[in-house]
C-alpha cells in the first residue's frame, strides 16, 4: 500500500533523457485520449475562458506543450466563440515541438520554442500563460520559481491544470492503464503522476511562498485542481 501523505519524489520515466521518441509519441497519444475522456481538456478550456473573459483577440502560451493537444482544445473553443487566437508553445523536447507543428488546427496562428521555459525572454509578454500536467514533474522549490515566472511573464494572468493526490485517483488510474494502455510509459507514469500530485493546502502554500495573491484553487473532476491567478484581481 503506497503512502500518499506526501508528494512522491520518484522520477517518472518520461523525465529521463534516454526514452526513444516513438515511445514518447505513443505516450502523448494515450494521454490525449485520457484527457479527452476524463475531462482534462475541458478543465484547460475552462481556465482559459475565465481569464480571457470577453476579449476578441488573445495570446496564450503553454509551458511544456508536448504535442500541442491542449492548445488545439483552446483553439477549437476560440473558433466556436469567434476569438482571434495566437498560440505560443514551449517544450524542452524538439521532437514534441515537431509533432505540435503538424497540428492543422494551429497552423498560421502559432509559434514554437524549443527551450527550458526559464530561458525564454518574450519580446511581448503573452496575455495568458498556462500548464497542464506539467507542475507535478517538479520539486516544490522549483515550482515556486515557476509560479513567479508565470506571474511576471503574463499580462492577464495564468492558470494551472494538474493532478489531485488521492488514493481513489491513484488506484483507479493504475487499474485503467493496466487494462487498456499499450504504453509502458503510461502504465508506469500515470499512477506515479498522481503520487507526485498535490492537495489544496499544498497549492495554497506554494502560491503563498511564491508571493502569488490572490489565487483561486478549485477542485475539478476527475481528480484535478485548477489554479487561477489574474493580475489586478
Amino acid at each position: 500500500m503506497i503512502s500518499l501523505e506526501y508528494r512522491s519524489n520518484t522520477k517518472e520515466l518520461l523525465d529521463r533523457d534516454d526514452i526513444p521518441f516513438p515511445d514518447i509519441k505513443r505516450n502523448m497519444e494515450e494521454l490525449n485520449t485520457i484527457n479527452t475522456l476524463l475531462g482534462g481538456h475541458s478543465i484547460t478550456v475552462k481556465g482559459f475562458a475565465i481569464l480571457a473573459e470577453d476579449r476578441e483577440k488573445i495570446t496564450v502560451c503553454e509551458m511544456g506543450c508536448g504535442g500541442g493537444d491542449n492548445l488545439v482544445a483552446i483553439a477549437n473553443w476560440c473558433r466556436k466563440n469567434r476569438i482571434e487566437l495566437h498560440c505560443i508553445g514551449i517544450d524542452i523536447k524538439k521532437e514534441c515541438i515537431d509533432v505540435a507543428k503538424e497540428r492543422q488546427q494551429l497552423n498560421g496562428k502559432s509559434e514554437w520554442m524549443v527551450a527550458d521555459y526559464e530561458k525564454i525572454v518574450f519580446s511581448e509578454k503573452p496575455d495568458i500563460i498556462f500548464s497542464s500536467l506539467f507542475c507535478h514533474h517538479f520539486t516544490n522549490e522549483a515550482l515556486i520559481k515557476q509560479l513567479h515566472w508565470m506571474r511576471e511573464n503574463s499580462q492577464i494572468g495564468f492558470f494551472i491544470n494538474d493532478l489531485h493526490r488521492n488514493g481513489l485517483a491513484y488506484y483507479s488510474i493504475r487499474i485503467l492503464t493496466f487494462l487498456f494502455s499499450s504504453s509502458y510509459l503510461v502504465k508506469n507514469d500515470a499512477p506515479l503522476s498522481v503520487a507526485r500530485g498535490f492537495r489544496k493546502n499544498e497549492w495554497i502554500q506554494l502560491c503563498k511562498n511564491a508571493g502569488i495573491n490572490p489565487v483561486k484553487v478549485e477542485w475539478e473532476w476527475a481528480f484535478r485542481y485548477l489554479i487561477l491567478f489574474a493580475h489586478g484581481a
